[in-house]
């Protein structure tokens, strides 16, 4: 479908003066834009509302200032309130201060010329509008299209990562390989049970979509309680909180949100998904790492390796929620969880001189 040209509306209660306006306009811009003209401001906004339904553009309108009915500055006010972003000329020899003042500050006038106008003066302004109106357009277009990159870069390094490494969002163009901190933070794992098994089970191309399905569960649930998801490395999940405690909420609601979601599962598959969750709290080291063409943020250290090798307790173990004494220990209120200290047979492969707590799915009352 051929798009309409974009349009340029004058309004003025003179025919004649609207005759020989579009006459003007037509000879200069006319094999660009169409030209648009009406008697008075309530028909005008009838104009502008069909073209908006026709999503053609408006990049300018001229207006006079003296006409029956709405005058030219309260027009150019809604004007501006519908379509912010057109440029507006008041072409009147008899709008006052008041006038030209209300629409100066309401409505965003662009330029004010006074009649009878000079021809070539007329044609330069509106050049110049139009040159400016397409330069904002592009500009826009511009910004949208970085904050579109800029969105599709944060889902793949997470700005919260670049915020814990001292980075604005100024600065992350600066962002270089070998930037590190060390860090106190709580460590979430999270991994389905069996996945390789439960993939032989469904057809190939559902693997995915059972995995964005479960994750989709999830996430949220870890960005409500304020953390941050670092990776997901196949099913699993490995998350980063600043408080504990957090962390704890976000792990007791995730098994919350996996029995509800599994119900349904039950009734379209018959196969539920079971999880577990190991969590670590201590210090760890953030950072980058690569080469030139690839970086990728990670976190390392004994704090993550823990919560990883805790989370793969939970299996021999029996439970879905296993946390790390150094956790147990940071929660101001630990009452109202219920801990469980995990005998030492109960594990094995176990993390030598740390002890292990089960939670239970509800939290005390």
């Amino acid at each position: 479908m051929k798009l309409k040209k974009p349009t340029i509306i004058c309004v003025d209660d003179e025919s004649t003066v609207l005759v020989s306006l579009k006459e003007q306009l037509k000879r200069v811009f006319g094999d660009d834009y169409r030209i648009e003209v009406s008697e008075s401001a309530e028909d005008a906004l009838e104009i502008i509302q069909e073209l908006n339904e026709e999503q053609v553009e408006i990049p300018l309108i001229i207006s006079d200032q003296i006409m029956p009915g709405m005058k030219g500055d309260e027009f150019l006010v809604k004007v501006h309130q519908m379509k912010p972003s057109t440029l507006k000329i008041l072409l009147t020899g008899q709008a006052n201060a008041e006038a030209v003042g209300n629409i100066v500050n309401s409505g965003s006038l662009y330029r004010y010329i006074s009649k009878p106008w000079e021809a070539n003066d007329l044609q330069l302004t509106i050049k110049e509008a139009l040159r400016r109106y397409s330069n904002e357009l592009e500009l826009n277009l511009k910004s949208e299209n970085l904050a579109k990159n800029a969105e599709a870069f944060f889902r793949f390094v997470p700005n919260q990562f670049l915020e814990l490494l001292g980075f604005t969002d100024s600065q992350y163009s600066e962002v270089q390989l070998g930037h590190s901190l060390e860090k106190d933070l709580t460590v979430l794992f999270s991994d389905i049970r069996g996945f390789t098994s439960l993939c032989e089970l469904i057809p190939t191309d559902s693997i995915f979509t059972l995995l964005n399905e479960y994750l989709s569960h999830m996430a949220p649930i870890i960005y409500k309680h304020n953390g941050f998801i670092d990776s997901y490395i196949g099913d699993s999940i490995m998350a980063l909180f600043h408080n504990p405690e957090e962390a704890m909420e976000a792990s007791l609601e995730m098994l919350k949100a996996l029995k509800v979601y599994n119900d349904k599962r039950i009734v379209e598959s018959g196969i539920p998904i079971a999880i577990g969750i190991g969590i670590n709290t201590g210090t760890l080291i953030l950072g980058t790492i690569g080469e030139e063409k690839r970086i990728q943020t990670t976190v390392i250290g004994d704090t993550v390796n823990i919560a990883a090798r805790i989370e793969g307790m939970t299996k021999d173990a029996g439970r879905s929620l296993l946390v790390s004494e150094h956790t147990v220990k940071l929660i101001k209120d630990s009452a109202k969880y219920q801990f469980k200290l995990v005998p030492q047979q109960d594990i094995r492969g176990k993390v030598e001189g740390i002890e292990i707590y089960e939670v239970g799915a509800e939290r005390k009352s």
